[in-house]
């Protein structure tokens, strides 16, 4: 007759495992028995209309109707800005080789992309010019330039 497969060392690990479950199990239930009355009341926190947390809930009668009507989604549309339509500059730079240069406004010093076949006349730096403003791939560019 074959004798059993388990050995002392192996009965002895298994009643330790036991016995750590056993007390594990013991001491879940002595921290729900003792527990300062836990549950979902004592998890529940409250926003008051200032964002702060509070524990206690926010009073019905002080609650404000707001109007769903007045709520606006999305950003106004802008007012359209008058602006001269032509308008005084001096040529800062030009490349005649590339064809391109740019056009610094008297008024708000704002510089302009200007490309040659916008231009009326033969273009060098430092002329006096009248133009106009289209808005162009990178921004606004100055259209029908002519000499001032």
């Amino acid at each position: 007759m074959a004798s059993s497969q388990e050995t002392y060392n192996k009965r002895d690990q298994e009643k330790k495992r036991l016995k750590k479950r056993l007390d594990k199990q013991q001491k879940l239930a002595d921290r729900k028995a003792n527990s300062p009355g836990g549950g979902l009341e004592n998890m529940i926190a409250y926003v008051d209309e200032n964002g702060r947390i509070t524990d206690t809930p926010p009073n019905p009668a002080d609650r404000k109707k707001i109007d769903v009507d007045s709520i606006e989604i999305g950003v106004p549309k802008r007012e359209a800005i008058e602006v001269p339509a032509i308008r005084k500059g001096r040529v800062e730079f030009f490349n005649n080789s590339k064809g391109f240069g740019f056009i610094k406004e008297l008024d708000s010093q704002e510089k302009f992309f200007v490309h040659v076949n916008n231009v009326t006349f033969d273009i060098k730096e430092g002329d006096l010019v009248t133009f106009e403003l289209e808005r162009g791939f990178k921004g606004m560019s100055a259209i029908d330039v002519k000499k001032a």
